[in-house]
């Protein structure tokens, strides 16, 4: 029987894209759970082997609009204490890092742009799942919010340009990225060039055609890219599961 990872979805437009693809091609299964459609967080993880929370527009403290956050919050770290595997993407690495006692906050330096070159720090030479990802590295970033101030004992393996957190390790098995290795050039121009405001301007100066282009062009590029990154997840998830 394959392992089966509980995904947390907060979006349509945010499913788990290219990772959940190469997530059940490295021999998983995954139970997704659609958390906006009405789907209650369960407390803990039960009969599953780890725990994927995927992204979306809401902010990881709007509790009084969006009421599953609390109890994700509270089932992410119920996992990390358990040293469960997880896995956090965009809100959800936000999520785990308040979740775990860090801060979440507008960024100063703006909106993310898009098509970002990934940043590792000298601690992700070391880290089980990040080691060996080369700087520079095509990401997909596209956020309001960062991780402000990282939990005591977590570490972090990457900095955006812009010196924000773009990856950290929150426990043994638990970790969380600011990009999104999930993202297709179709599920990023959901988000931007497919919008009903797309052609209007933006308070920020982005022009989402040319972000959503250059997201398109590198395509292939973000495939190998991250690709690696989904595999070494799903073997720590099946080498956990076998205990």
């Amino acid at each position: 029987m394959k392992p089966t990872v509980l995904v947390v979805q907060h979006e349509d437009n945010c499913p788990p894209g290219w990772f959940g693809d190469w997530l059940t091609a490295a021999g998983l299964e995954l139970n997704v759970l659609e958390a906006h459609g009405g789907c209650a967080i369960p407390s803990s993880l039960t009969d599953h082997a780890g725990l994927l929370v995927l992204g979306g527009e809401m902010g990881a403290n709007d509790d009084d609009t969006t009421r599953w956050l609390a109890p994700t919050r509270a089932l992410i770290a119920t996992v990390v204490a358990s040293g469960e595997p997880f896995l956090g993407i965009c809100l959800g690495h936000q999520l785990a890092a308040v979740a775990l006692g860090g801060t979440v906050a507008p960024n100063p330096n703006g909106h993310g742009t898009g098509l970002t070159p990934y940043g590792p720090t000298p601690q992700a030479a070391d880290d089980p799942l990040f080691r060996g990802l080369m700087p520079g590295l095509p990401a997909v970033q596209w956020n309001n919010d960062v991780v402000t101030t990282i939990p005591e004992r977590a570490s972090v393996l990457a900095h955006s340009p812009d010196g924000t957190v773009q990856a950290a390790r929150f426990g043994p098995l638990a970790w969380g990225v600011q990009f999104h290795p999930e993202t297709s050039p179709a599920i990023f121009r959901s988000w931007t060039t497919d919008k009903p405001s797309a052609r209007e301007a933006r308070a920020d100066g982005i022009d989402v055609f040319a972000a959503a282009d250059a997201v398109q062009e590198a395509g292939p590029a973000l495939r190998r890219a991250w690709e690696p990154l989904a595999k070494r997840w799903a073997k720590i998830v099946k080498d956990a599961a076998q205990g």
